[in-house]
């Protein structure tokens, strides 16, 4: 099979994606494209799994370190950066492999993104100061009362996207789910191999998740997180510091919890984003899976498919 235009390699939070995107990588002429909320910003390695400077050097990546974590990164930024680094990569006849978890991203890719209105500061200041009062589920079924389509598709302790779809009805006077329907598709799906890397057995994905939690915090996660804090730049309602593990541990250094407890708050909270990353994977149709315990290799099995 000829070389794809792009390769995407998706699968749930602690799959094994990104060392079976940098084996591939060594064996064909591939730049990796982080897919990632979080591996965006600079100082947020260890809580990311971020691959190291060593790696990077060897092997090229992109959309890594390119935002301190008081700034924020929509989806509209992300898509511009994708477009130029496949762009780039594709110049170099290399072939580009976006990987990673944040699966609004790979939506958008392959699905578009609609026209919305620039957020409001004032408005999301509004809407967070109401769920601090009544709760996120609380607008979550204010949400399902203007948005039922939207509303079903977004767990009701998601604030990031409960927030905007409240903010994109309020402003726009249209529910988001009518303004996403009339968005072009990014990239075309049948130039694309969708790989879904995955444990069937679920228990077999539960004991990554928690190994590579455990992993993060002997490297020093909560450290990594209190030098964050410390910085006086950053506050919990930030984008940056909403990513799972980094809202746990930020909670235990203002003293919501112990650190125990922020350890299990964080393996639950990584449990859900899976359930959640799995949902939405099941729903593409061109998408192949690979079970990393069954196959012998990830990587063996995506050359097969690329």
């Amino acid at each position: 099979m000829s070389a794809p235009k792009v390769i995407l390699l998706m699968g749930p939070t602690g799959a094994g994606k990104t060392d079976a995107a940098i084996a591939l990588a060594r064996q064909r002429p591939v730049e990796i494209v982080s897919v990632d909320s979080a591996m965006v910003y600079r100082g947020m390695d260890i809580g990311t799994a971020k691959p190291d400077a060593q790696l990077r050097a060897a092997i090229p990546h992109h959309l890594i370190d390119i935002l301190e974590p008081d700034q924020r990164y929509s989806v509209g930024q992300f898509l511009r950066d994708a477009r130029q680094a496949i762009a780039e990569i594709r110049a170099r006849g290399n072939t580009p492999l976006l990987t990673g978890g944040t699966m609004l991203y790979f939506h958008a890719l392959l699905n578009g993104l609609a026209e919305m209105p620039q957020s409001d500061p004032q408005l999301r200041r509004d809407i967070e100061s109401r769920a601090g009062r009544e709760g996120w589920p609380a607008l979550h079924a204010e949400l399902a009362q203007l948005d039922p389509q939207a509303a079903a598709r977004i767990h009701p302790h998601d604030p990031q996207r409960i927030q905007r779809a409240l903010e994109v009805c309020w402003l726009s006077g249209q529910p988001i789910s009518r303004l996403q329907a009339l968005r072009t598709p990014f990239l075309d799906a049948a130039f694309t191999v969708q790989i879904v890397l995955c444990p069937a057995d679920r228990a077999v994905l539960h004991h990554r998740i928690e190994l590579r939690l455990r992993r993060m915090m002997e490297q020093g996660f909560l450290e990594e997180v209190r030098r964050l804090y410390a910085s006086g730049r950053l506050s919990a309602d930030m984008p940056s510091m909403r990513a799972v593990g980094y809202r746990q541990l930020w909670g235990h250094l203002t003293g919501e919890y112990d650190l125990e407890q922020a350890i299990d708050r964080s393996l639950a909270a990584t449990r859900q984003l899976a359930r959640r990353q799995l949902t939405w994977l099941r729903s593409l149709p061109l998408a192949h899976w690979i079970d990393p315990v069954d196959d012998i290799s990830e990587a063996e099995g995506i050359k097969t498919l690329c």
